[in-house]
């Protein structure tokens, strides 16, 4: 007998194992999950992943239970490593036990040891009922607060997802939801005994909830568009902390070029409103940038996008909504995006047009003035490249948490002729001054006036005509990038967030 004939038994014993590992919940669970129209945990990372590159790791945890309703692992996106966990619905309804816990502490525990990104895919039911004791088994999530902030973090939510699990959302960079997605801090049967409510997932925390509550931020017809989605997120973005963005091999498109088409998109009357949206389209790289919480605080854009082959992070003012006034979800929602660009060395680029903070009795219940201060605190503690253009104007603490600040660290702060600036408007200060004709008409003429008066002062570093647009923020973008001559390292804060 040769020594491979002494293994047959053994080998035969764990591929026995890994087949009912393979198996999830069995043929007819997975026949009608996939029923649904959804993909099994297995075929989501699949669909993930580049073909054939996932390497499994806990595949044995469980035992009879496959894989401990989690499969976990390594992979590559376009030719970059990742770790990823996928929760398993068809078995126990992804619920966590122990060995899953710490199927999941490991997964997070790895991505932050080896530098790379950490996604999650939801669909579970949180903690399981067990007769075994957790003591003092530490939770995945104190291993996915270390990773905030030094490898990138993506949630999917597939389906739905309660307590613990449902906790990596908010812990997350990114999070997006498919229409099947709901999430909640428990689910109906435990809403039901707790408070009497009977309510469905889809109204306790499905897109229709999640989306308008800022807890999701995106929104994806199927699984396979949060999956194709979450790899263009990763593309913007490097391995970790520990390096800069890859530039993207240049083409026509990242080339200098005028912007005449500004001059027809935006107007030089400050009543008349455009849509922000149409100006990236001319000035970044490709029309198709990718917007991250499109669907709320509206009046502002966040954007990934390239800017001469290099990623960036936009934030523009939408004067289509609000008529550009910064609410409370529009500051908190561009808080969280200038710290994760800021984590990840992502340049920013501030487009302001905004007549200042929304004013009002709904707004200040809102909560305005905190967010606005959440914003400011993000972007002047931001340490990456910030660039900024005044397009038309931009008013007191609204102007200031656009990064138009002097002596706030920006690469370069560009406005366009007639921008207008101030503590408020014109028209604002005459009727709060109760102001004659004659006198309002001198504080308008005078706000006309101000950009000049602040570039005599330096207050910008060039006023610039608008079909100069992409060619200033891309050579100042050339020029700022050559800061980056030491390793990059994980960002320090010691601000405390409003």
């Amino acid at each position: 007998m040769t020594n491979a004939r002494t293994w047959d038994e053994t080998l035969e014993d764990l591929e026995r194992r890994r087949a009912r590992a393979q198996a999830m919940g069995g043929p007819e669970r997975v026949a009608k999950h996939r029923g649904k129209g959804k993909l099994d945990a297995r075929a989501r990372i699949e669909r993930l992943l580049d073909p054939g590159t996932f390497h499994e790791f806990g595949t044995l945890v469980g035992g009879e239970v496959a894989a401990d309703a989690i499969v976990t692992g390594s992979g590559l996106i376009d030719g970059a490593p990742v770790m990823v966990g996928a929760e398993d619905f068809t078995t126990l309804a992804g619920s966590i036990a122990p060995g899953s816990n710490s199927k999941r502490y490991r997964l997070a525990e790895l991505a932050l040891r080896n530098k790379v990104p950490l996604i999650m895919l939801l669909e579970g039911a949180g903690f399981r009922p067990t007769g075994d004791h957790y003591g003092r088994t530490p939770t995945d999530l104190l291993a996915q607060a270390m990773c905030s902030g030094r490898v990138p973090m993506v949630t999917g939510v597939l389906g739905p997802s309660a307590g613990h699990g449902a906790l990596i959302a908010p812990v997350a960079d990114f999070a997006i939801m498919s229409r099947q997605g709901a999430i909640f801090t428990a689910g109906p049967p435990v809403v039901k005994v707790s408070t009497g409510e009977d309510i469905s997932k889809e109204d306790l925390g499905g897109p229709d909830v999640a989306v308008p509550s800022g807890l999701i931020h995106n929104l994806g017809e199927t699984d396979e568009d949060v999956l194709d989605a979450i790899r263009r997120y990763l593309s913007y973005f490097p391995s970790s902390a520990w390096s800069y963005p890859p530039a993207v091999a240049p083409d026509e498109s990242a080339g200098p070029r005028p912007t005449p088409e500004l001059l027809d998109i935006i107007s030089r009357d400050n009543r008349r409103t455009y849509d922000m949206r149409a100006v990236l389209d001319v000035v970044l790289d490709h029309p198709d940038w990718f917007e991250v919480q499109p669907d709320f605080g509206e009046a502002i854009i966040c954007a990934l996008a390239h800017l001469g082959g290099h990623p960036i992070a936009v934030v523009a003012n939408q004067p289509q909504v609000l008529a550009g006034s910064i609410d409370a979800a529009a500051a908190d929602k561009a808080a969280h995006f200038i710290t994760v660009a800021d984590s990840f060395h992502l340049p920013i680029v501030f487009l302001a047009d905004n007549p200042g903070m929304l004013p009002g009795s709904e707004s200040e219940q809102d909560g305005v003035l905190r967010s606005g201060a959440r914003m400011f605190v993000a972007q002047t503690a931001a340490t990456t490249l910030k660039l900024h253009v005044t397009l038309r104007k931009a008013y007191g603490f609204g102007s200031m948490v656009m990064s138009l600040i002097g002596f706030d660290s920006q690469v370069a702060t560009f406005a366009y002729p007639g921008a207008t600036m101030g503590a408020m408007s014109a028209a604002a200060l005459s009727s709060a001054s109760h102001a004659e004709d004659d006198v309002a008409a001198s504080l308008r003429a005078m706000e006309l006036q101000a950009s000049y008066h602040s570039a005599e002062h330096m207050g910008f570093d060039e006023l610039i005509r608008p079909e100069e647009t992409r060619n200033a923020l891309l050579l100042s973008l050339q020029r700022g990038i050559y800061a980056r001559q030491a390793a990059a390292e994980p960002v320090s804060r010691t601000v405390i967030v409003p």
